[in-house]
């Protein structure tokens, strides 16, 4: 594919919950790929894995999410610690 815009992406958005699970699964069926479920936007990251998910992808999930709350936690501390 020839494009401004193709290649190697790392993270995929989704405009809602619905447009992201049809995504999802067309490029886990489709193409092969392992996905990982992550909701942002609350205050803490929330999993959704799917009950056909196989154990990677449950792992990756965790993962981020883990990661994720990290991240955020210590932003909050730095930001809490500067006022």
């Amino acid at each position: 594919m020839s494009s401004e815009v193709a290649g190697d992406v790392d993270i995929l958005l989704a405009p809602d919950l619905d447009a992201g699970n049809i995504l999802a699964k067309d490029l886990e069926y489709l193409a092969g790929t392992t996905m990982a479920g992550i909701v942002i936007g609350a205050q803490v990251p929330i999993m959704l894995p799917s009950r056909s998910d196989p154990p990677e992808a449950r792992l990756a999930s965790a993962a981020i999410a883990v990661l994720m709350h990290h991240t955020w936690s210590d932003r909050r501390d730095d930001h809490n610690s500067s006022r």
